[in-house]
């Protein structure tokens, strides 16, 4: 049994949560409102994960020193967007625990992983990253699942698979903590696509033609970045890239099928009513891009769709007439 603290009760913090308490572990939940603090301690649910029990072992808490007082580990798991200053808001309370990221994007002011943010704010601790195909909602049931923990510290990667292994969760170990943290932060651009492409009505080969150009994108973009490239075809690329371009659960690929469907920017974000974290990526992405000089035409083509006007049916006609190219 081990003491595991969790800053983050959205969906991902929560799964996490209600499966690591069933496995028998002491966890408490950091939740930045009362009234989630509430649902989760008095009626033992999640409102997003309707189907799943929130097990004994699970105390919410709005108090940063609560969460993480007495624990072993820390598990990261909050939007993109607040990483750092949440980080700086807990920091004091921490003291040798290693850190695990769990959420997947980039910081938009530095163009920074969200690992790296921790390695900043914290660069005494251990810090590790978890990722992979994994819906929240599949998780908290126990629905076989395999991802992937990254860490630079081998005793942090064993003490990972230790935690999360079980018959319901497979846990591979990579040294490319790059690598596994651009996967999954790339691959939901291309979930978004996906959704266009389904919200605009095309087929199955538009859909087959998206995922392998895809995925041929962002690994392109990750290893000029740094990630391996092997990293981007395994579980934390490839695999995370499919579960996120096929799936009813993906807020990413719904908020595609909307933009496809000729709703506005603003439009999007009200029905998906959460994070949306491909939107800013997708920003993130084309700075990114263009600094490095990588060529990215999916990135740039819904980055128009996005920001400069672009139709999502001229899009796919743009993408379908460029000049003639060897695969």
């Amino acid at each position: 049994m081990r003491k595991i603290g969790i800053i983050g009760a959205g969906t991902w913090g929560m799964a996490l949560a209600i499966y690591l308490a069933n496995l028998g572990n002491e966890v408490k939940v950091w939740s930045n409102t009362e009234e989630e603090k509430d649902i989760i301690n008095n009626e033992k649910r999640c409102k997003n994960l309707p189907k799943a029990i929130v097990p004994k072992k699970v105390l919410a808490t709005t108090s940063y020193k609560e969460a993480i007082e007495g624990t072993e580990i820390i598990l990261h798991v909050t939007p993109s967007k607040f990483v750092r200053e949440n980080v700086v808001k807990y920091k004091q309370f921490v003291t040798n625990q290693p850190i695990v990221m769990c959420s997947k994007g980039f910081e938009s002011s530095t163009l920074c992983t969200l690992a790296e943010v921790l390695e900043e704010e914290l660069p005494r601790n251990k810090i590790g990253v978890l990722s992979g195909p994994s819906h929240a909602e599949e998780v908290s049931l126990n629905v076989p699942t395999a991802i992937v923990a990254a860490s630079k510290d081998g005793e942090l990667l064993k003490m990972m698979q230790e935690i999360f292994m079980s018959k319901h969760l497979r846990i591979y170990i990579s040294r490319d903590v790059k690598g596994v943290e651009l996967g999954g932060a790339l691959k939901n651009i291309i979930a978004f696509c996906a959704g266009a492409v389904a919200g605009l009505g095309m087929g199955d080969n538009t859909f087959a033609a998206l995922i392998t150009r895809g995925l041929a994108e962002i690994s392109r973009l990750g290893v000029e970045l740094g990630g391996a490239q092997s990293t981007f075809y395994g579980l934390a690329g490839l695999g995370d890239l499919i579960v996120t371009c096929m799936s009813e659960h993906s807020r990413n690929r719904r908020a595609g099928v909307l933009i496809g469907q000729g709703k506005t920017l603003e439009e999007t974000r009200q029905i998906v009513g959460m994070t949306i974290e491909s939107i800013d990526n997708i920003e993130i992405a084309y700075r990114l891009a263009k600094k490095y000089n990588v060529n990215v035409p999916i990135i740039d083509t819904v980055y128009d769709v996005l920001y400069n006007n672009l139709e999502p049916k001229k899009a796919v006609e743009k993408l379908m007439t460029r000049e003639p190219k060897t695969e």
